[in-house]
């Protein structure tokens, strides 16, 4: 059973904290948290520790924390040799302080508080420095999800920014349209069958097959009278600007 270590206690960690006690292959040794009031739902089923120097022996340790806190956080481990992984889709391996073996344990997912997720559906990209660290981290992977890729920092940097086009993105345009739909005094709920076909078709069609739209039928008399209707600036000039890149991606 493979031990482990996870700090800290944003949404990534409570996530990957749920997962491990579910496996029966993983033993979560202990969560190590700045403010252990995050944790307070641990408190009397596992070890939680605020101080760096009493923090558990364990076969890997994974950081789940800030980009911009990684660095910092993996200089204040007080030891070293031992297998130290961050969860970040941008952050190169390496800045992980080198007096430990270096890793990546990314599961590719939107994590949002007191929403559950089903991690046998999470693809789990992984990177380490040492071929025999990339075999103890694959186990802990398909521990939670048998989707594990070997993804090099380059490729999870260009991974992480498609995902944030397909999500991130995506997620503020359905903003956008709910803020246009309350203006006019529409429920959202009205394109909620239309969201969900949308994003069903990409599993038979290619992205580009499964556009539709004014923009990639050139309707120039639709789009001008959604510009005419739009009284918000900044939603005009998204509209302009994804119509553009329709048109330009579609010919």
């Amino acid at each position: 059973m493979l031990k482990v270590v996870i700090i800290g206690s944003g949404n990534v960690a409570q996530h990957l904290i749920g997962a491990f006690q579910k496996s029966d292959k993983v033993e979560l040794t202990q969560v190590y948290a700045r403010n252990t009031e995050k944790l307070q739902h641990l408190h009397g089923h596992l070890s939680v520790t605020d101080d760096f120097n009493r923090i558990a022996e364990s076969d890997l340790y994974i950081i789940a924390v800030s980009d911009d806190a990684i660095n910092s956080v993996s200089e204040q481990l007080a030891f070293s040799g031992r297998l130290v992984v961050h969860t970040s889709g941008s952050t190169a391996m390496e800045s992980i302080d080198s007096k430990n073996r270096r890793g990546v344990f990314y599961p590719l997912q939107t994590f949002s508080k007191n929403k559950e997720v089903d991690f046998t559906k999470i693809p789990v990209c992984l990177e380490t420095e040492d071929p025999s660290d990339y075999a103890l981290l694959e186990e802990l992977a398909k521990s939670i999800s048998p989707l594990t890729y070997s993804i090099s920092t380059t490729q999870r940097q260009a991974l992480h920014l498609a995902a944030v086009f397909v999500n991130n993105f995506t997620n503020h345009l359905y903003t956008v349209g709910n803020d246009i739909c309350t203006k006019n005094n529409i429920p959202f709920d009205i394109l909620k069958p239309l969201i969900w076909e949308t994003a069903t078709k990409i599993s038979t069609l290619t992205p580009v097959e499964a556009q539709t739209g004014p923009a990639k039928r050139n309707d120039t008399t639709t789009l001008q009278r959604h510009l005419d209707f739009l009284q918000d600036d900044n939603q005009k000039a998204i509209y302009t600007l994804l119509t553009h890149s329709i048109q330009s991606k579609n010919g």
